[in-house]
């Protein structure tokens, strides 16, 4: 039997997921396979694939020829937090651009559709949603244009329920309402504290309507910037690649399979950044998982 104990790369991830990342050359539903089989394990007993893991439980795997043949000593360059036929849901990196810029830099669409060939998946892959180049956490890819298609048109008819982490400078309320319009139109977020630290905030943020950096703009109007968003007066710091926003959690209603939710596992530099503002990581996995 094989035992892995779940560390906080994979704290909020589906247990398919995580299956796929420790073997990333086995075929696609090769994972739900072991789950329903029950060679797969969470803590000792059977578990649905879509079972979000947490800090410290245990994955026991049967050992076979084939699921060593598939395991990989390095975690795959594309963090795929769920996939189907239609649609694969990545964990961004912070910093890292969705599409080519006029610099010669990588970027998600290049670096997933580069895992796609390498994987031998035929696909091109199209963003249904986006994040700012300093933001990580959920995105969607869909793997056609015609997938593009129907995910884009549900999106835009009912919206993806988004939750997200910001790490914020100053103490805030312990939550509230911003209504103050962007570009001349309605918008609101909503937000409330999650953590404190030395003169800062973890808060819980969903964006109700949709404007262009909409988390950012808002936080920054109540006095509270996200931390290294220069932009918006949350400081400069060169040594972070992005800015301390997350895409936690992504819910999408889909006519024919129902509910889809996907859980993004918190970035290292976040929590390092949390760490050295006085927040620990134990007590912020802690009240990330709740939110699931």
């Amino acid at each position: 039997m094989l035992s892995f104990e779940i560390t906080h790369q994979d704290h909020c991830r589906r247990l398919e997921s995580y299956l796929r990342t420790l073997m990333p050359a086995s075929p696609f539903g090769y994972a739900r396979k072991l789950v329903k089989s029950g060679a797969a394990k969470l803590n000792g007993s059977a578990a649905a694939s879509d079972t979000l893991l947490a800090l410290r439980d245990t994955v026991t795997l049967k050992e076979s020829a084939a699921t060593i043949g598939y395991s990989a000593s390095a975690r795959p360059v594309l963090d795929i937090l769920y996939e189907d036929v239609q649609i694969i849901v990545v964990n961004k990196p912070s910093g890292l651009p969705m599409h080519r810029t006029a610099e010669c830099e990588d970027n998600l669409v290049d670096v997933g559709q580069a895992y796609m060939i390498q994987r031998e998946t035929t696909c091109k892959l199209y963003p249904v949603n986006r994040l700012d180049r300093g933001t990580s956490g959920t995105v969607i890819l869909a793997k056609s244009s015609s997938s593009a298609g129907i995910y884009g048109r549900q999106v835009k008819e009912t919206g993806l329920d988004k939750l997200y982490l910001a790490l914020v400078w100053g103490t805030t309320d312990d939550g509230g309402v911003i209504t103050e319009p962007l570009d001349e139109k309605e918008s609101e977020t909503r937000y409330r504290i999650l953590l404190s630290g030395d003169n800062c905030s973890l808060l819980a943020v969903t964006p109700i309507s949709g404007r262009m950096h909409q988390i950012r703009r808002h936080l920054a109007a109540i006095g509270h910037p996200v931390v290294a968003d220069k932009r918006y007066g949350g400081g400069d710091m060169p040594e972070y690649a992005g800015f301390a926003l997350h895409s936690f959690r992504t819910i999408v209603v889909r006519e024919e399979f129902g509910e889809l939710t996907v859980c993004a596992p918190v970035a290292d530099d976040l929590l390092t950044l949390c760490e050295q503002r006085g927040i620990g990581q134990d007590r912020l996995l802690e009240e990330v998982y709740r939110l699931t």
